[in-house]
C-alpha cells in the first residue's frame, strides 16, 4: 500500500482527500448500525448488572431479619452499672429483679517468704509440683540453674503450665519474693505447691490447705456471691448465665448489703432501628429500579431498561410481597401499613417511627411475626430475590446472550475495517491511475503547445 499514497502530483488532485471520504462515505451506514448496536448492548449489560447488584445487597440485608428471635430482641438495663452489666437473649422474659452484690470472684495469688540475697541466690534443687484445683504440672530445678529466678522462669516456660499460673519476683527491704498468680477465679482454683527429691531446698516454697506459713495470701481463691431475685448463689466467675433464663450478669464491683435492680424488656429501640435498616435498604433497591426505567421529557432521555417486561416484573413482585397481609398473623398487624410503613408517592417506603414503637408497645410478639415468622415480609421479600439471582435466572441469562452479541458485534466491525481497508486500497490505486493518466496527457499537451508554438514561428520568419 505504501507505493499507492499519491497525493496528485501529476494532475494536483487530493486522492488521499478523495479517498477519505469515498471510504467514509461507504463505511457510514454500516458503521452507525453497528455503533448504535454496541451502544445499546453494552448499556443493557451494565443495566443488569447494576440491577443484579442492587438486588442482591438488599437480598443480604434481609438474612439476619428472617427469624422471630431476631425482631424480639430483648434489652437487660442495671440501675447502676458501676456495680454490674447484664445482657438478655429473646428467650428472656420481661420483668424486674433485684440484684445485691455480695462480693466477687477472684484468681488466687500468694507471695512467698524473702529469699535474702535477691532472686540470684541459689535456693535448692529438686521438683516443684504446682496445682491449681484438679490440674497440676511440675518443674524440675537442678544446680546450677536453682536460683529464684530459675524458678520464676521454670514455671512460666513449663509446657503443661499453660498459663494456669503466672510467676513473678518481687523485691522488697526484706529480700526477693516469689508471687504465683492464677489465671482462673473460684474457691476450687486456689494454688498448692508441693516439693519432691533434691537437696530439700525447695520446701520454703511448699503451701497448702495445712501448710501456709511459707506464703502471704495476697488475693484470696474465691467465688463470687450474689443474691438474685432473693435467691442466693455462688459462682467461680463473675458472669452468671443459669438464674434467669436468656439473661447474663456480669458483675463488676462488690456492694454488700446494698439491693440493685436488673430490668428485662422488649428491646424497642433495638428493633425500631432494624425496621430501619430494612426500609432504607429496599428504598435504595427501588430508587435504582426508578432510575432503570425512567424517562425525562424535557430532554427525552431514557432510563436504559425504560419498557423491560422483566424489570416491571420484578418491580412488581416486591410491590405485592410488601403490601400482602403475612399469613399466620392476627390481630392488629399484619401489614406494614398497620406498624407504620407505608409506600411514598415515588415508590419508596416511608417509615412513621411513633406508629411502630407504639405497636411493638401493644403487641411486641406480632410486630415480631410481621417481619420474621417463615411467612413474614423479611422471608418472602428474600423467597422472590433469591430465584431471580441464581446461575440460570434470566438476568443471567440476557447478560450471557447480551455478552456473546456484543462479540458478534467485535467481529462485525473487525470485518468492516478489513473490508474498508480494501476499498481504501482500490480507490487509491485508481485514483493513482487517474493522476498518471492526467500526468501523461498534461505532458502531452505541453508537448503540442510547443509544437505549434515552432510552427507558427517558422512562418512568421
Amino acid at each position: 500500500m505504501a507505493g499507492l499514497t499519491s497525493t496528485g502530483l501529476g494532475s494536483g488532485l487530493d486522492i488521499n482527500g478523495l479517498v477519505s471520504q469515498l471510504v467514509a462515505a461507504e463505511k457510514a451506514t454500516k458503521q452507525s448500525q453497528i455503533t448504535r448496536a454496541q451502544t445499546s448492548t453494552v448499556t443493557t449489560i451494565s443495566a443488569l448488572a447494576t440491577l443484579k447488584g442492587a438486588m442482591s445487597t438488599f437480598n443480604s440485608a434481609l438474612t439476619p431479619l428472617k427469624t422471630v428471635e431476631v425482631f424480639a430482641a430483648r434489652s437487660a438495663t442495671s440501675s447502676d452499672q458501676e456495680f454490674f452489666s447484664a445482657s438478655a437473649t429473646n428467650v428472656a422474659s420481661p420483668g424486674s429483679y433485684d440484684v445485691q452484690v455480695e462480693a466477687l470472684a477472684s484468681a488466687h495469688q500468694i507471695s512467698s517468704n524473702a529469699v535474702v540475697g535477691g532472686s540470684n541466690v541459689a535456693v535448692g534443687t529438686g521438683t516443684l509440683t504446682i496445682a491449681v484445683g484438679a490440674d497440676s504440672f511440675s518443674v524440675a530445678i537442678d544446680a546450677p540453674n536453682n536460683t529464684l529466678a530459675h524458678i520464676r522462669d521454670a514455671i512460666n516456660s513449663a509446657v503443661e503450665n499453660g498459663g494456669k499460673v503466672s510467676a513473678t519476683i518481687v523485691n522488697a527491704s526484706d529480700g526477693a519474693h516469689l508471687v504465683l498468680t492464677g489465671s482462673a477465679a473460684g474457691q476450687a482454683n486456689a494454688i498448692n505447691v508441693t516439693q519432691s527429691g533434691g537437696d530439700g531446698g525447695l520446701a520454703r516454697f511448699e503451701t497448702g490447705p495445712v501448710l501456709t506459713t511459707n506464703y502471704r495470701q495476697l488475693r484470696e481463691a474465691r467465688d463470687a456471691e450474689v443474691w438474685i431475685a432473693g435467691y442466693q448463689h455462688f459462682s467461680a466467675t463473675n458472669s452468671i448465665s443459669n438464674v434467669i433464663d436468656g439473661v447474663t450478669i456480669n458483675l463488676l464491683k462488690a456492694d454488700p448489703g446494698e439491693v440493685k435492680t436488673l430490668t428485662v424488656a422488649n428491646d424497642t429501640a433495638a428493633t425500631v432501628g432494624r425496621v430501619k435498616t430494612f426500609v432504607d435498604q429496599f428504598n435504595a433497591l427501588a430508587k435504582q429500579i426508578a432510575t432503570l426505567r425512567s424517562y425525562e421529557p424535557a430532554t427525552k432521555k431514557a432510563g436504559p431498561l425504560l419498557g423491560d417486561s422483566m424489570l416491571r416484573t420484578i418491580e412488581g413482585e416486591l410491590r405485592g410481597k410488601l403490601t400482602n397481609p403475612v399469613a399466620g398473623t392476627t390481630g392488629a398487624y399484619q401489614t406494614l401499613a398497620s406498624v407504620g410503613i407505608t409506600t411514598d408517592k415515588d415508590g419508596t417506603l416511608k417509615l412513621d417511627s411513633a406508629k411502630l414503637t407504639a405497636a411493638m408497645a401493644a403487641d411486641f410478639e406480632g410486630v415480631s411475626k410481621l417481619f420474621g415468622s417463615a411467612d413474614g415480609v423479611a422471608a418472602r421479600m428474600a423467597d422472590a430475590l433469591t430465584p431471580r439471582l441464581a446461575a440460570d435466572a434470566e438476568i443471567d441469562i440476557r447478560t450471557k446472550r447480551l455478552n456473546q452479541k456484543s462479540l458478534d458485534l467485535q467481529k462485525e466491525q473487525a470485518a468492516l475495517d478489513a473490508r474498508m481497508l480494501k476499498v481504501e486500497a482500490r480507490y487509491k490505486a485508481q485514483f493513482n491511475n487517474l493522476d498518471s493518466l492526467l500526468a501523461k496527457m498534461s505532458s502531452t499537451s505541453s508537448y503540442l503547445s510547443q509544437q505549434l508554438s515552432q510552427i507558427a514561428n517558422i512562418g512568421k520568419s
